[in-house]
């Protein structure tokens, strides 16, 4: 198998020339429908087939299968999986099928089912248990043999595993694309699912149901959501490129010098058991709006958001300093908000999987834990680089030294953005003993 074969879609009619169709996967793992008639005609299928039953990458299934039918046992237990790891799928039960949700499921995966996982890791020319393993990376459930999948989830195996074929990617690096698109595509659907849609499908008329504008709304926002998604996946995978070509040398692409910012809301355990709900939801979501906002519009990176609190980073000691002064004014001017305080320190990082990892990391979180309120601590190696980039002086006494001498010269003296000043130096758990600076904004 060659990458031409596993990644153009020709010959599939799965692709059909849209390179966005790989990307679907199992998007709902529910069991089909089983009944006699078709489980018989299945088997009957496969028999005429003759495969080989190799026992070790599960096709024990079929034959366990066959022997259920054969005993005329109940549907439901004739669609149970017989898995070596024990366990028990939920079963297809006639009651199950939703028809409405298996319109929608066609509707959004451009399919209908077709085959079983055996019948799928098999049309794609991979093993039982590589394809396992890519599915449960990517976030879905074990089905059993119930016939759940699609053509495109037949084409996403073949294209991973071209990749693993050609050595572009290693098995286990194809395994963490896998889970890293999963885990985001998963959180990216859950909250249109939550948020998006169920605003958008209030029944417009008495006596409607929610049901009834579900699908016709899907279909006319499918194709725009799906263009979209593309789109700023090009657009972020570009700028991510962009920054890790630009890397001083090859190690330093894998573990790069970051300024890493921790921003936490003061108080936040003690909101939580004055507020609503539904306020307390306003308020966070007001907050990680507000972050991502400011971290995005000058330079930064949102790494993650944790309720109370945000992980952002940059590659400029300069932008992450103007993003924290920057939330701490924009929260200070917000009479809901609580106070906020700011942690910051630069160094090496470890990057893995959009997330970030390592002593710098930790340094970070420690930082804005002994933060005042409404202020920014860093560490002393986040200080530094702004005195070597200009952006802040050594001292107040060597930018007044500078003024004067200025002056003499009838020049502008230097403009520092940043003011440093040294903090006692304390222990902090787990790194030591650590000197903190106060930074605040000049002039």
């Amino acid at each position: 198998m060659t990458v031409d074969d596993s990644g153009s879609g020709t010959g599939d009619p799965a692709s059909d020339g849209d390179p966005g169709r790989a990307a679907r996967s199992v998007a709902d793992t529910a069991p089909a429908r089983v009944d006699r008639t078709g489980l018989h005609a299945r088997v009957e299928e496969e028999e005429q087939e003759q495969d080989p039953v190799d026992a070790q990458d599960g096709r024990t299934d079929v034959q366990n299968g066959r022997a259920d039918v054969r005993d005329d046992r109940t549907d439901v237990q004739s669609a149970r999986t017989g898995g070596q790891d024990g366990r028990t799928d939920q079963p297809a039960a006639e009651s199950d099928d939703d028809p409405l949700a298996l319109r929608l499921e066609q509707l959004i995966l451009g399919a209908e089912r077709r085959y079983t996982p055996f019948q799928a890791a098999r049309s794609a020319g991979v093993s039982m248990e590589l394809a396992s393993r890519f599915w449960r990376a990517m976030g879905f459930a074990d089905i059993g043999q119930a016939k759940a999948l699609t053509e495109a989830d037949v084409l996403a195996l073949r294209r991973l595993a071209g990749l693993v074929e050609a050595g572009l990617l290693s098995e286990a690096m194809a395994v963490q694309v896998a889970r890293s698109t999963g885990q985001t595509t998963a959180r990216l659907a859950e909250w249109q699912i939550d948020s998006f849609l169920e605003g958008l499908t209030e029944p417009p008329e008495p006596g409607m149901t929610r049901t009834e504008v579900t699908y016709p709304l899907i279909e006319l926002l499918l194709p725009e959501l799906e263009e979209f998604l593309i789109y700023v996946w090009r657009r972020q995978l570009a700028a991510a490129t962009g920054r890790v070509v630009q890397a001083a040398d090859d190690e330093e692409m894998v573990d790069r010098r970051l300024a890493v910012g921790f921003a936490d809301l003061v108080g936040f355990t003690r909101l939580t058991r004055r507020m609503e709900e539904e306020e307390l939801g306003e308020l966070v979501e007001a907050f990680e709006t507000t972050a991502a906002d400011l971290v995005a519009a000058h330079g930064g990176r949102l790494i993650k958001t944790l309720g109370d609190e945000v992980l952002y980073a940059a590659d400029d000691a300069g932008i992450a300093a103007e993003i924290a002064l920057r939330l701490i004014e924009t929260m200070a001017n917000d009479e809901t908000m609580p106070e906020l305080r700011v942690g910051i320190a630069f160094g090496t990082v470890t990057t893995r999987m959009g997330d970030v990892f390592g002593t710098t990391v930790n340094l970070a979180s420690r930082l804005t834990s002994i933060a005042p309120k409404d202020a920014v601590l860093v560490d002393g190696a986040f200080a530094e680089e702004l005195i070597r980039t200009g952006d802040a002086p050594a001292s107040e006494a060597v930018a007044v030294e500078e003024a004067v001498a200025a002056e003499k010269e009838g020049e502008e003296p230097p403009a520092y953005r940043f003011g440093l000043q040294p903090m006692w130096q304390r222990a902090v758990r787990g790194l030591g003993v650590v000197e903190p600076w106060l930074m605040s904004r000049r002039g």
